[in-house]
């Protein structure tokens, strides 16, 4: 059958063309401070499991860095992230603190604002690695995501990336050794939501709306690859930027087109007018709308007569409370409960994001007994999984974590629906497992 093209995106930056605008003396110098630390006698524990001098002398606390665009256009995701790291580190520090082969030590998590810039962001990470962090976690922002983890392949550190990279991002040789990624590619997210729509709801005519870069493209193959596997029909694509506030074009193209599902890559702020714009035109009365990633933060920012019976992927939905598998629903609902003690609200997906990747890392020192980078990797691929809020996972060959519940499929609650501030929607399905991930060949593995 016939099948809307899409036009071929331009080729995305290399690792050395990012690199290349970044300022490199501040680099530089930050880099030979790190060299001259670590040179300094250590004591032979400290020695053992790598800690600094400064470490050496308060062996009862280690560091750890938090590095978030907490000013600008992520702020709101990333201070649910940020609440879900800390969380992670208080509920080691409440048991006492982590185990090491010197005794039981406390976790201090540094936060700091990567602004969401290439520069801001290397410099703040290289001051963390000057000030002796063990490990970092961080960025909503992709592309800063990538740049990190180039860092950490020459200066090997523990680098968990708290945002969904780019598929390009896991190709084999490209991956630094200790960097391990909790959330998966925007490839899984469009592939999850193109299943969704095309064999879970049964709507064979799509219209795809991406958004033009890496994103939005890595969505669009994923839909792509579903729609051709389960017999999907694509009647119309097209893409636009980043920050488009005036959808009125596309709708009237999609309008037209009278598909059975339209799916769309927006996010945050792009979501929320879409969303608001395809409601005010009466698009949901005749086909359905279909958001391909969605949080609560973002859903709370539409309408709820907008929000009704829109359909996404949620990473982490915390009101499982209907869901078939009743140990999840369970571990969904006590780890709600510690985060709304905390911070008098339910936890978002990126909270989830965040907490599963500092409950790793820290399982990652304990089992190799080391902060060493190379050691802590091969303790966490040695294992034969782990336990998260939203079930069973484990680490495959390129560093994504395989999920059983990988997402789950949620339709949005209207006015009348809604009991309470967080109560956004219900949960329709899931799906998980390798099938819905790139193939590691595809990787090049």
């Amino acid at each position: 059958m016939d099948q809307a093209k899409p036009p071929s995106p331009p080729e995305v930056p290399s690792r050395r063309q990012l690199l290349r605008r970044l300022a490199g003396g501040a680099a530089v110098t930050a880099a030979a401070a790190v060299t001259a630390r670590s040179a300094m006698a250590q004591p032979a524990f400290a020695n053992l499991l790598g800690i600094g001098a400064a470490e050496a002398a308060e062996p009862g606390k280690i560091k750890v860095g938090i590095l978030l665009p907490l000013t600008g256009t992520f702020a709101a995701v990333a201070e649910t992230q940020k609440n879900g790291a800390l969380l992670a580190i208080d509920t080691v520090n409440q048991h006492g603190g982590l185990t090491t082969p010197s005794g039981k030590v406390m976790l201090e998590g540094i936060v700091d604002d990567d602004e969401a810039k290439l520069d801001v962001g290397v410099r703040r990470y290289r001051y963390m690695v000057s000030e002796g962090v063990k490990g970092v976690g961080g960025q909503t922002w992709a592309p800063l995501a990538y740049v990190i983890d180039s860092i950490c392949v020459k200066d090997p550190m523990p680098y968990f990336p708290l945002c969904v990279m780019s598929k390009a991002g896991f190709q084999k040789g490209k991956l630094a050794d200790a960097t391990f990624a909790t959330a998966y590619s925007p490839w899984t997210v469009g592939y999850m939501s193109g299943y969704s729509a095309v064999k879970t709801l049964g709507k064979k005519r799509v219209y795809f709306l991406a958004r033009a870069d890496s994103w939005g493209w890595d969505i669009r193959d994923g839909v792509y690859a579903a729609a051709k596997e389960f017999g999907g029909e694509m009647v119309g694509y097209d893409e636009v930027s980043l920050g488009t506030s005036d959808f009125t074009t596309v709708l009237q193209k999609v309008q037209a087109a009278k598909p059975d599902v339209f799916i769309s890559a927006q996010f945050g702020a792009d979501a929320v007018a879409l969303l608001k714009q395809v409601h005010q035109m009466g698009l949901g009365s005749g086909m359905t709308i279909f958001n391909a990633f969605i949080t609560n933060v973002v859903a709370k920012g539409i309408p709820p007569e907008a929000l009704q019976g829109v359909c996404a992927m949620h990473y982490f939905y915390y009101d499982l409370s209907g869901f078939p598998d009743k140990d999840v629903a369970k571990s969904a609902q006590e780890f709600t409960e510690l985060y709304r003690a905390k911070y008098q609200m339910p936890p978002d997906a990126y909270a989830a994001i965040a907490y599963i990747a500092y409950k790793e890392m820290f399982r990652g020192f304990e089992a190799a007994k080391s902060f060493d980078p190379q050691k802590v990797s091969a303790a966490l691929m040695a294992g034969d999984g782990f336990n998260t809020m939203k079930g069973p996972a484990k680490w495959r060959e390129d560093h994504e974590a395989v999920y059983k519940y990988a997402a789950f499929l949620v339709k949005g609650k209207g006015p009348g629906e809604q009991k309470s501030e967080w109560d956004l929607f219900t949960v329709e399905g899931s799906l998980g497992g390798e099938n819905v991930m790139p193939t590691l060949q595809s990787l090049g593995y």
